[in-house]
């Protein structure tokens, strides 16, 4: 069968990404291009690049939408085998780290903004839920973050005990809860409610003061605190 689509090797190679990227740097790559220098080929079909634009148009050309596709999503996508699947995995997973070890050196924690940036990376991406402690000394500076559980897509269960256990252990004067809500809707419920006033009266008890509790999405977050509920 006779086509007339150019192999990537026939392009000029102004335009091929990774000859692109050598001569004009990584900024003038497009995120197609990048996506496609991951992907490496294409296939009879299809050019690597144009394999790149069509997975991006299936997130709505949305990088964050691409970088929550489990394995399984990635590899029902035509072209798209275990190796070119995991490789992106792996680029995306990079990508949080990189930002969780960037914010993570920023150890005081000022407002419920900086908790948000903090754990963004640990939990916000998650499709189920994971309950976190930061945990504080009197100047505000970040002694800990313990993920304490994690559990479906609507609730966790979190032990008291073990998180005030830890306080203790590192001489901990405040905590900051922090859990995600998969649904995107940053609302608290009433169970997050209850936990957070139990956790509350649990740590008073010990001259430990609970600062706030952090609900978090991809996109936004709800503070207690800003909402003036403590």
């Amino acid at each position: 069968m006779q086509t007339d689509k150019l192999n990537l090797k026939d392009w000029s190679e102004a335009d091929r990404p990774r000859e692109k990227c050598i001569a004009q740097g990584l900024s003038a790559l497009t995120d197609a291009e990048l996506i496609a220098i991951l992907l490496r080929s294409g296939t009879r079909q299809e050019t690597v690049v144009d394999m790149a634009k069509r997975v991006l148009s299936m997130n709505d050309n949305k990088l964050n939408r691409l970088s929550e596709w489990t394995l399984r999503d990635l590899r029902q996508i035509h072209g798209i085998g275990q190796t070119k699947a995991v490789t992106l995995l792996a680029a995306f997973e990079l990508g949080r780290r990189v930002r969780a070890e960037k914010v993570g050196n920023q150890r005081k924690i000022q407002s419920p903004k900086d908790v948000y940036e903090y754990m963004l990376p640990r939990n916000g991406h998650l499709g189920h839920e994971e309950f976190w402690v930061l945990y504080l000394n009197q100047a505000a500076m970040l002694l800990k973050a313990d993920r304490v559980s994690q559990g479906g897509l609507t609730t966790t269960m979190v032990d008291v005990r073990l998180v005030l256990k830890q306080a203790l252990e590192l001489s901990a004067t405040g905590l900051i809860l922090c859990h995600n809500h998969p649904s995107g809707d940053v609302v608290p419920s009433k169970f997050d409610d209850q936990l957070t006033q139990q956790l509350k009266e649990a740590a008073q008890l010990l001259n430990i003061q609970v600062t706030d509790h952090i609900v978090i999405s991809r996109n936004s977050y709800y503070s207690y605190q800003q909402e003036e509920r403590f």
